[in-house]
């Protein structure tokens, strides 16, 4: 044996996700400790001076800071591999604060046009009240992200895969245009999870996620967590959500740090579920079109292989008897809920084009491939088998009309 100790080699996700940013106090309890507190005691009154100067580390109150949190960001940290994150209260919270914190009025926003619905209320309807322009492009189309370019350009905004298309977009190329342009890009990154793609080594600068899906897992929780570089978030996303509010609590924040210590089984089996119930879908005469990344027939397959290290958890297909047969599989599904959530424990379908995405006209519907016949699918924890299943029972029952 050697006399020299083996080497100490960095920890890889699953591990940190069991053991990161874990602070205990001095009863040394096993599970993190939940901080159920709004404010904080100092010692001395110079004490609490030195803490509102910034001249002191410590907690002030919780709408700024919270042990707990703190813990779930130090974890997010670890995973998504960059220096600092602000956990909030909502993924939508996470998203308007990652855009609002770093524009003002007369600045200009690039955003991909395939987005979840609120996300495309904040561009679309919320910035440019507050004179803040946007430009929606076609997220696969390089030129049309150089082409919406202006000299006030400050952000680039996506989500990839897209919801509820499951589009994949270059992100390397798109943030080498958004940095030539002097703009920072900030990728949605809630589909791919923070196992399965990482923004940061394409070129992001900040990235954010709806805690609220694969991150709690089990339908329990809102949260959301933005993530960027230590000057970033200093200098522009830690003094927005303090002033203005939106932290997550406490106990949300305890929630997420146990639903991350089982991310990396529950998104495997999902991934591997995912894709064969895709590939079952893909056989069945009554669906007109399977979408799913990994799939050799979806648009941009290659790509989602080179930035992707798992084909996701959600399925996207059309029926052929569009709403009406959509209609009639959903409602005859036992094990799979109708819910309009994903990245649960449970299976859920989803009919965007009547709820996630229903404000759209027809014709932006359209425009973006969601059709009256399409459904998504989140794949949750059940037997893949129970749930091919499920899903042959509701295309026989939509074949019945």
């Amino acid at each position: 044996m050697s006399a020299d100790a083996p080497p100490r080699r960095p920890l890889k996700p699953a591990t940190q996700l069991v053991h990161g940013g874990t602070q205990r106090s001095s009863f040394g309890e096993l599970s993190e400790a939940l901080y159920l507190t709004q404010s904080f005691a100092y010692p001395t009154m110079e004490a609490a001076e030195a803490r509102f100067k910034g001249d002191e580390p410590g907690f002030i109150y919780s709408r700024f800071s919270n042990p707990t949190v703190a813990m779930f960001e130090q974890r997010m940290c670890l995973l998504e591999g960059t220096e600092a994150a602000r956990a909030t209260a909502s993924g939508m919270a996470a998203v308007t604060a990652s855009l609002l914190a770093q524009l003002k009025a007369g600045d200009h926003v690039v955003s991909a046009r395939a987005l979840f619905g609120s996300c495309l209320y904040v561009v679309e309807d919320l910035l440019p009240r507050l004179g803040i322009a946007s430009t929606l492009v076609d997220g696969a189309d390089l030129e049309q992200w150089k082409a919406a370019v202006r000299p006030e350009t400050k952000l680039f905004f996506l989500e990839s895969p897209t919801n509820p298309g499951l589009e994949v977009y270059d992100l390397k190329a798109i943030a080498d245009i958004a940095h030539e342009a002097g703009a920072k890009l900030v990728v949605d990154n809630v589909f791919a999870t923070p196992l399965l793609q990482k923004p940061f080594d394409f070129g992001a600068d900040v990235v954010v996620y709806s805690a609220t899906k694969h991150i709690d897992g089990q339908g329990r929780c809102l949260g959301g967590v933005i993530l960027a570089s230590q000057a970033l978030i200093e200098e522009s996303v830690h003094n927005f959500l303090r002033q203005t509010g939106p932290a997550m609590s406490p106990f949300n924040a305890w929630v997420m740090l146990k639903g991350l210590e089982t991310l990396p089984l529950r998104v495997a089996q999902q991934t591997a579920s995912a894709a064969k119930i895709a590939d079952f879908l893909a056989e069945e005469k009554a669906v007109g079109r399977v979408l799913y990344p990994f799939r050799a027939d979806h648009p941009q397959a290659d790509l989602a292989r080179r930035q992707m290290s798992g084909g996701g958890t959600l399925v996207s297909f059309n029926m052929a008897g569009g709403k009406a047969a959509a209609f009639r599989l959903a409602n005859a599904l036992e094990v799979v809920k109708i819910s309009n959530n994903l990245g649960d424990a449970k299976s859920l379908i989803t009919h965007p084009a009547t709820t996630t995405h229903q404000r759209l006209t027809p014709e932006a519907r359209a425009s973006l491939g969601i059709g009256d016949g399409l459904l998504r699918l989140s794949v949750g924890l059940e037997d893949a088998d129970d749930l091919v299943d499920d899903l042959a029972r509701g295309l026989w029952a939509a074949a019945r009309a």
